[in-house]
């Protein structure tokens, strides 16, 4: 009898969660990602970073640089793999107009925010976003502190 395959609880390879710290996320674009094969192998086991990663346009193409893809040593042996490649982002062309016209005309930016897994294929959640100055930065600390003291209160007054 075959032993059934488990699936992880949750479809998220790696986050960046200083993204949300430095930027206002005005869109979020969902891409897919140009991968070789050893890449896809270690994404399976989630050897995946992308806290430093950044996407830039150029010549009407999406690229992601600095995302760290650390291969696996049984995976990787026949490869000079490249943990830090500079990776193409596959976006419809639509997509891409759009997010050259906010980039162009509106002062955007863009940044990675989630890599995570649909069905069988690795994508990328673009986030559109505005930087903050350091006055939002501390009103958005002091909103999440007093939303985890009002939690509080009330979890200890429910008892």
């Amino acid at each position: 009898m075959a032993k059934k395959k488990t699936k992880p609880s949750s479809n998220t390879i790696a986050q960046n969660k200083k993204a949300r710290h430095e930027f206002f996320i005005e869109d979020e674009i969902e891409a897919g990602l140009e991968l070789q094969g050893w890449e896809v192998k270690s994404l399976r086991q989630g050897k995946a970073n992308i806290a430093e990663s950044y996407v830039f346009l150029k010549e009407g193409e999406a690229f992601i640089s600095g995302m760290t893809i650390t291969p696996l040593k049984q995976a990787s042996t026949h490869v000079v793999a490249d943990p830090t490649r500079v990776r193409k982002l596959l976006l419809s062309r639509r997509e891409l107009d759009n997010l050259i016209g906010k980039t162009n005309r509106d002062g955007m930016t863009l940044a990675a925010l989630t890599l995570y897994w649909s069905r069988s294929w690795a994508k990328l959640k673009i986030g559109v976003a505005k930087g903050k100055k350091l006055h939002d930065k501390r009103a958005d600390l002091k909103e999440k502190d007093w939303q985890r003291e009002k939690s509080r209160v009330m979890k200890s007054s429910l008892r």
